[in-house]
Parts: structure tokens; sequence; C-alpha cells
């Protein structure tokens, strides 16, 4: 069976994700490179399943990023078959921000 989900990014998680990325490689050589691996992986597993993680919010997701304490929090449109990610959240945040665009 063929996925023809897309990923859209809202212009918020956008920046935390290039922030992000720009911080880890600042602060260690190709750390960037291994964020960003792990995103991706979350990203491919959001794309070929969209339903595989459950409803958090007001049918928002978030999919847990292995080795970084990032959340990626996403809303499926099942007309237009897209999937929206509202955010690339650092856990470290304070949690009420999760779902607030910045």
């Amino acid at each position: 069976m063929e996925n023809n989900y897309s990923v859209y990014f809202h212009p918020n998680a956008e920046k935390e994700l290039l922030d992000s990325l720009g911080w880890y490689e600042l602060s260690k050589k190709d750390l960037g490179i291994e964020f960003m691996t792990e995103i991706n992986k979350v990203l491919d597993l959001i794309e070929l399943n969209p339903l595989l993680f459950s409803i958090k919010r007001k049918l928002f997701r978030e999919a847990v990023v292995k080795k970084f304490p990032y959340l990626i929090i996403y809303k499926i449109d099942f007309t237009s078959k897209k999937i929206n990610i509202l955010s690339i959240f650092n856990t470290n945040r304070n949690p009420r921000l999760k779902y607030s665009p910045k």
C-alpha cells in the first residue's frame, strides 16, 4: 500500500528546526548531522504511517525523537492528505508552550 501523504512545516516549526540544528552544529562537530538524522527518522515514520502516534490534544499528535529532547507535534489533514508539522518542540522548554505558536 502506497502512502500519499505530504509533510508540510508551519513556519514556526521550520524556524525551530533550523535554530536547533544550528545550535547543535555549534555545540559539537557533526552533532547537527546526528540531530537531523534522528529528526528525519521520525518524519519518515510519520509520513509512512501518520496514525502511528496517538492524539494528545485537539487532534495533535506527538512523536518522540530518540537521542534528543524533542517532540514532533503534528496534525493530519485526511482530506488533503497532508501532515502538518506544528512544532519541533524542545522538551526542556515549558510544556505549556507546546501548542502555542511563537
